[in-house]
């Protein structure tokens, strides 16, 4: 008899963690290919649960697949550390347990870090290993993201007709990362195939049993439920659980209450969870009957959105010349010549002042405090840049969250140069997201919901842009890449700094189907030894030798080459101004007196132009 025709009328016990167990014995390394190398280790821990009272265990092979292992160098040892798995597994449960394969999610809170044909690819190969060994069933365990889940159960039910376990894991009670209700996506799980469909991993029996409760008890398929033990600690640099069996014991009832028939643990559970379990629901028989707790919806700002002071920057730049310009935030503390600067540009008449995030991975003011002052004492609107470098994802909700507060709605999403070419070479560098998820997640907070998929009770009104590289060999691929920022959100674009006018004409020639908008970036240059610096050494810039050579014919000359880097840029200034409506310029070394010079300039070509053609259309007419 198949474990699907006992859960017809029992609720059977499935086991714990393996990990875990593995991490306290002191293992720290790839836990699978311990199928491997210590098999009698594995079968002892398959033992210990099944002695505890488990009916159903899982094979040690949750990260068993291509893409995982490519950590350790195992990519090649896929059959063999699968099929040592199942080995393992069917050795310890002999004819008293059955013997599930597991394979686990590979995306979590970012993803679209890998391709979708990647992972089915991946999976695949990891699938038919299992299969070969005759497993008497598969187990889809820890998958957050929704859609990944949904392609690996469909590859799964093409390929066999043994029952399918399908779990989902949640970050928020009742709602996954993407906003799927938990009901919802039972239900789609059930109607691709899934057998017994449930939760697992992230949340301990008390937000699994709120969770559980707005799910109906499925048409066909059967509820399952594997919590963690506890939230996890962190002592001595060490991950460990202290979730009491007792409390398993205490919440078992429920979990049978709720519908569910197949019941085990996740992190954090040890065969003395599963044992608590498994006494206190022995001979009850589940459930046939459920009602659903009507839980109160959570309404998002009554649509009342914070008010802006102003057009956002997007709107500005489709409908006018624009500029905007970028000052550091000190590397000190001094901020009197800051806002010297800004105070410069308040009188010129500028519509931004942009903020960088810790240019170069150097450690400055923190942008979104200067932001606030800028826009407060001064009445200037600051561009606030964010990079991915200096902050997990915890750190970016929390920032943009304090962004929002503070009424700082302009943004520009960053990747963000590597710490090691900063002042702290030795810094960790986080980038949990790429700039292209952090465009997604604060769009997403324009919607009212964080990344996790929790409801934030207000929606914010952020402007989100984006960065441009047309330095690069392939002006195409770089398109490619504004394209697919604007498919995430992207309002508008800021380019990386160009110093030649034919660049400048290609980039219109590349971009001029895209509908968003860009400022095209310009910086004065200041000397040779600059010159060389940034061709050389800082990524995304590249000077022409004509230009490199007229700085180096001054470098003796500092203040003349000072007035070469602006004649330069006003120079391409001329040309931009004919092409985009938006220039960017960058204020090199604090010389605000040069991109001021610049501002000034700008403004007087665009406004030649808008004469020039108003006049043309006069004469037209």
């Amino acid at each position: 008899m198949s474990f699907l025709e006992r859960m017809k009328n029992e609720i059977l016990i499935a086991d714990g963690a393996m990990g875990t167990l593995l991490y306290s014995y002191g293992t720290d390394c790839c836990f699978e290919e311990l199928n491997i190398s210590q098999a009698d280790q594995i079968q002892q821990i398959h033992k210990a649960y099944i002695h505890a009272g488990a009916n159903l265990i899982q094979t040690n092979s949750y990260a068993a697949n291509y893409i995982k292992l490519q950590r350790y160098g195992l990519e090649d040892n896929v059959k063999d550390i699968n099929t040592a798995a199942v080995r393992n597994a069917r050795k310890a449960a002999g004819k008293d347990s059955y013997v599930v394969g597991t394979i686990g999610g590979i995306r979590g809170m970012k993803p679209n870090m890998v391709v979708l044909e990647e992972i089915k690819r991946s999976f695949r190969e990891q699938l038919y290993c299992l299969l070969l060994e005759g497993v008497d069933g598969i187990l889809l365990e820890t998958y957050y993201d929704i859609e990944e889940l949904e392609n690996v159960l469909q590859i799964v039910r093409k390929e066999t007709e043994l029952p399918i376990i399908a779990q989902v894991s949640l970050h928020e009670v009742g709602v996954l990362q993407d906003q799927t209700p938990i009901s919802k996506a039972i239900e789609r799980l059930e109607n691709l195939g899934a057998d017994v469909v449930g939760l697992n991993c992230r949340l301990g029996p008390h937000h699994m049993l709120e969770t559980l409760e707005d799910i109906p008890l499925p048409n066909r398929a059967y509820l399952s439920a594997y919590p963690n033990a506890s939230i996890p600690a962190y002592t001595d640099g060490k991950f460990h659980y202290e979730g009491d069996p007792n409390y398993f014991r205490q919440s078992a009832k429920a979990f049978r209450n709720q519908g569910v028939r197949l019941i085990g643990g996740c992190c954090g559970t040890t065969p003395d969870h599963i044992q608590a379990f498994a006494s206190e629901l022995k001979g009850l028989p589940p459930i046939s009957e459920k009602l659903i707790k009507k839980r109160e919806q959570i309404r998002i700002s009554d649509g009342n959105l914070p008010v802006r002071e102003y057009t956002p920057l997007e709107d500005i730049v489709k409908m006018r010349s624009s500029v905007i310009v970028e000052l550091d935030p000190p590397k000190h503390l001094n901020t009197a010549k800051f806002f010297e600067g800004v105070k410069a540009f308040k009188e010129i008449g500028i519509d931004a002042i942009t903020l960088a995030d810790n240019s170069l991975a150097t450690p400055r003011i923190c942008n979104s405090a200067l932001g606030y002052r800028v826009k407060k004492e001064i009445g200037m609107r600051p561009l606030v840049h964010i990079t991915c470098r200096d902050r997990n994802i915890i750190g970016l909700q929390s920032h943009l969250m304090g962004l929002h507060t503070l009424g700082l709605y302009d943004v520009l999403a960053l990747t963000g140069d590597p710490a090691r070419v900063g002042d702290f070479p030795g810094a960790s560098s986080v980038y949990d997201l790429s700039s292209f998820e952090l465009i997604k997640m604060i769009k997403q907070f324009n919607e009212g919901i964080s990344v996790s998929g929790k409801h934030l009770q207000e929606q914010s009104v952020f402007s989100v842009g984006a960065a441009f590289n047309p330095n690069v060999r392939s002006i195409e691929k770089a398109v490619q890449r504004l394209e697919k920022k604007i498919s995430y959100g992207a309002d508008y674009f800021v380019s990386q700094p160009v110093f030649s006018e034919k660049k400048l004409l290609e980039i219109h020639a590349a971009v001029k189907h895209l509908e968003r908008p860009i400022y095209i970036g310009i910086m004065p240059l200041t000397g040779s030894k600059n010159t060389e610096f940034l061709h050389n050494e800082v990524p995304g810039i590249k000077i022409s030798e004509e230009i490199r050579s007229r700085m180096a014919n001054l470098k003796d000359d500092p203040v003349n080459a000072a007035r070469e880097g602006v004649a330069i840029a006003k120079s391409l200034i001329d040309a931009a101004c004919e092409l985009f409506n938006g220039i960017y310029l960058i204020t090199p070394f604090m010389r605000f007196d040069l991109t001021a010079e610049l501002a000034l300039y700008a403004h007087e070509v665009s406004a030649k132009i808008t004469r020039r053609n108003e006049n043309a259309k006069i004469s037209i007419n």
